[in-house]
């Protein structure tokens, strides 16, 4: 009950959603006549909300802060020494992000951009670490749907994985469930790299940690830049700056709820 309430409560308050809601709560109130002018600022609140939220520098001004607290891993070049943590690690966490379950699709075309970045990041690692195992997560849809794991390790196997170095976790829901497990398959003193998004790295790190384990964060995705790199595109609304405040809210919203149950 708890985790679909907190699925309900964070859905309206995600930009589009919310400024939708206060829009149609505005044009409502405009048509009663005790309370237009309350309408008329609901109205302007949820469009100008929206316009904001949309700008894709506004967007990367809201992600940047997430996907900047941790360092991707550099280039890998065969023959050379690996860095001495990532050396270290025994296994390889790659965290689910969804992906399409359409019919006629290979694996890796199935994959949401998120997990599709996740996943190349994971093999390369992979690649690099011949003796780790890779840990891929995400439940299914639905009952007759196949596991976001099992997606994931598909494509894993396509890009070239041994099948046989593949572990799966299929019944983790949110983060805080696929921490849990994999805790419960490599306890506190295994060393891990932990692939996920920039922008989910921080929250992920966190409970990760509070958990008593030591992962190395490696980010995948990354999609702000150096504030210095700013472009006039930049200051353009569309889809994209849409999307970017939608993560880095979802992503402190989801943060918050973490610190109040003193899990980071």
């Amino acid at each position: 009950m708890l985790f679909w309430l907190k699925k309900a409560v964070s859905f309206w308050l995600m930009p589009l959603p919310l400024c939708v809601a206060l829009m149609a709560a505005g044009l409502l109130l405009l048509r009663s006549t005790r309370w237009p002018k309350a309408g008329r600022r609901l109205l302007i609140t949820g469009w100008v909300l929206f316009f904001l939220l949309s700008n894709k520098q506004v967007g990367q001004a809201l992600l940047r802060p997430l996907e900047s607290q941790y360092a991707a891993q550099p280039e890998l070049p065969a023959g050379s020494p690996l860095p001495a943590p990532l050396a270290a690690c025994r296994a390889i966490v790659v965290l689910g992000g969804g992906h399409s379950d359409q019919a006629g699709l290979s694996a890796l075309n199935q994959l949401s951009a998120s997990s599709l970045f996740r996943l190349t990041e994971g093999v390369r690692l992979a690649r690099s670490l011949p003796d780790a195992t890779l840990i891929v997560s995400g439940p299914g849809a639905g009952k007759n749907s196949p596991t976001h794991a099992s997606v994931l390790a598909a494509a894993a196997v396509s890009l070239g994985i041994d099948p046989r170095r593949i572990v799966q976790i299929d019944t983790a829901r949110d983060t805080d469930d696929e921490v849990q497990a994999v805790k419960q398959l490599l306890g506190s003193h295994t060393p891990f790299a932990l692939v996920t998004s920039a922008w989910h790295m921080p929250r992920a790190m966190g409970l990760m940690r509070r958990a008593g384990m030591t992962p190395l964060p490696c980010p995948a995705g990354t999609v702000s830049r150096a504030s210095g790199e700013t472009r006039a595109s930049d200051w353009l609304f569309d889809l994209s700056g849409l999307e970017q405040s939608n993560w880095a809210i979802y992503e402190r919203l989801g943060t918050a709820w973490a610190k109040l149950q003193g899990k980071i």
